[in-house]
């Protein structure tokens, strides 16, 4: 069973907390026959639909193939961080690529993160941007660290950013669970159902064709297929992520799926966070969590490497909760969801063109929510004869899995279980 079957809802949406509070796009028909495009997007998420939205506002022809709902997959089920840079610390960008391609790389992150915030102001006031993530430290040896890194950010980028003592962050989010962290006041957190579906409905006016329930079993130079039809195209980009990442070679041999959880309280009288700010820990498994406008403690914590999702992901999202609000260990959780994200054996993702005018992009690891739709954007540059942009993400160091296409997941798979087991009996006060 594929990642995508492996845990039910076809063609409905998971029971989040976004989708119980945010009514649906009416259904898409499925594709039927064969159809030509300038540009065939494969997945509805927020690549995909970013691409489509740019590319026809250019006055492409645009089709759209989505196997489930647009805003189905982790773009629609994820964290709602809406974070800064990638998810190596920048000074390693430095070190690793040179400084004028990592301040490039730099001004690129922060451009996905303004088009995001704006275009959720223009197109999605219900996705409701608040400003605001803690990257929390769990011991003040990682704070130090995190406090020195933030410092060279601020002196090279004047990124802003601002270190909190363990009393001022308690103060903020009602938990002394860590011993500091560092505010970044740019980077935020919304309702990423919200975001993904406004994204889907500026795609329509701007003239793409979307069709759901359109699986697509191949991709080759010029054609993508579904069971019941096929568009030729004269580009092709390949947008599932961890859903689909075996429809192109070079994308399986780097992307790896792996499932995370969350859940959502109920509204709490009192709020827990006395000054509500987004927080993302300094785990390897990241925690991180938000409390919503209407007072719920949205959690995010626990991971999986199989397919198939844990009979009970209360108690797997419980058990990580519990250790940053102890007093919210027996509270209800009404909504409990899980989700496929992808990462690569770097934890940076990949865009590159894999075949003649095919263009994969995935494996965010995490930073999916800003710089997925800077990546459809950039295929859609690709797309209208402005490759400037794709060369510069491309040069982002994504290698093969280690063992290959068949073995690398397996192996990536154990080393990532090796990190979270580092982080139980690290943090297991």
């Amino acid at each position: 069973m594929t990642w995508l079957h492996a845990n039910g809802d076809r063609g409905r949406y998971p029971g989040s907390l976004y989708a119980d509070h945010i009514a649906p796009l009416d259904p898409f028909s499925p594709l039927r026959g064969r159809t030509t495009a300038d540009l065939c997007v494969v997945g509805g998420g927020l690549t995909g639909l970013s691409a489509a939205y740019h590319a026809a506002r250019a006055g492409k022809r645009v089709v759209l193939l989505e196997a489930q709902r647009v805003g189905w997959g982790a773009s629609g089920r994820n964290g709602g961080q809406v974070g800064s840079g990638f998810n190596w610390a920048q000074g390693e960008l430095v070190n690793r690529l040179g400084g004028e391609t990592a301040d490039a790389l730099w001004r690129l992150a922060e451009d996905a993160k303004a088009d995001a915030r704006a275009f959720m102001h223009a197109h999605a006031l219900d996705a409701r941007f608040r400003p605001g993530i803690v990257s929390a430290a769990h011991t003040p040896a990682e704070l130090a660290e995190q406090a020195d890194a933030a410092q060279w950010t601020n002196d090279r980028y004047d990124a802003g950013l601002t270190v909190l003592s363990r009393d001022a962050l308690a103060a903020r989010i009602g938990s002394s669970a860590y011993a500091g962290g560092v505010l970044d006041p740019a980077a935020g957190v919304c309702n990423p159902l919200a975001y993904t579906l406004a994204l889907a409905r500026a795609a329509i006016a701007a003239g793409a064709t979307i069709h759901e329930r359109a699986e697509v079993h191949r991709i080759r130079p010029g054609l993508a297929a579904t069971d019941a039809g096929a568009v030729e195209a004269d580009w092709i980009l390949h947008a599932t992520n961890g859903y689909a990442p075996h429809l192109t070679r070079a994308k399986a041999a780097r992307v790896l799926p792996i499932n995370n959880y969350i859940a959502a309280t109920e509204p709490l009288d009192p709020p827990v966070m006395p000054d509500p700010v987004a927080v993302a820990d300094s785990r390897f498994v990241v925690n991180y969590f938000h409390q919503t406008p209407d007072g719920r403690l949205v959690y995010g914590g626990g991971e999986s490497y199989g397919r198939r999702f844990p009979r009970d992901i209360r108690a797997k999202v419980r058990a990580n909760l519990s250790r940053v609000y102890p007093a919210l260990r027996d509270t209800p959780l009404p909504h409990a969801w899980g989700g496929t994200l992808a990462v690569t054996a770097t934890r940076l993702p990949y865009l590159a063109e894999v075949a003649p005018k095919v263009i994969a992009a995935g494996g965010y690891s995490g930073h999916g929510l800003a710089l997925a739709g800077l990546f459809g954007r950039v295929a859609a540059e690709t797309v209208l004869g402005d490759r400037d942009r794709l060369d510069l993400l491309s040069r982002l160091p994504v290698p093969a899995l280690p063992g290959g296409r068949w073995l690398g997941g397996a192996m990536t798979t154990a080393a990532m279980a090796a990190f979270a087991m580092r982080d139980r009996l690290t943090y297991r006060s």
